[in-house]
């Protein structure tokens, strides 16, 4: 359950980073104004407490994990809300840093 949880976390915080991100570059670089910048700031600011929420205790191996998680998720949400399409070279080193995150978080004797 602890592993479900950890992925439901990690998605979590993906979704309010990215997101928080993109909110300010909307504001800044698309000249969409401070609401959009200040919008952007309350959604970092809840990446950060849900990061906090992960069963793991240990903040590097978090925010370690939680990088392969940002790679793949950015990519994502580019296809998602910016029309990008990855290249097959993205998408592998994407795999690769999820794969990265399993072997971090998830290893026997981890995350139960």
């Amino acid at each position: 359950m602890d592993t479900l949880r950890s992925i439901v976390l990690f998605v979590a915080a993906a979704f309010a980073e990215i997101g928080g991100a993109w909110l300010v570059w909307q504001g800044v670089r698309e000249h969409r104004g401070w609401l959009w910048i200040g919008a952007g700031f309350v959604a970092l600011g809840v990446y950060g407490l849900v990061a906090t929420l992960q069963p793991d205790a240990s903040f590097g191996r978090i925010l370690a994990a939680y990088g392969g998680v940002f790679v793949a998720g950015s990519l994502a949400w580019g296809m998602a809300v910016d029309g990008f399409r990855p290249d097959r070279y993205d998408v592998t080193g994407a795999l690769l840093c999820l794969a990265g995150v399993a072997v971090i978080m998830y290893a026997p004797g981890r995350a139960g």
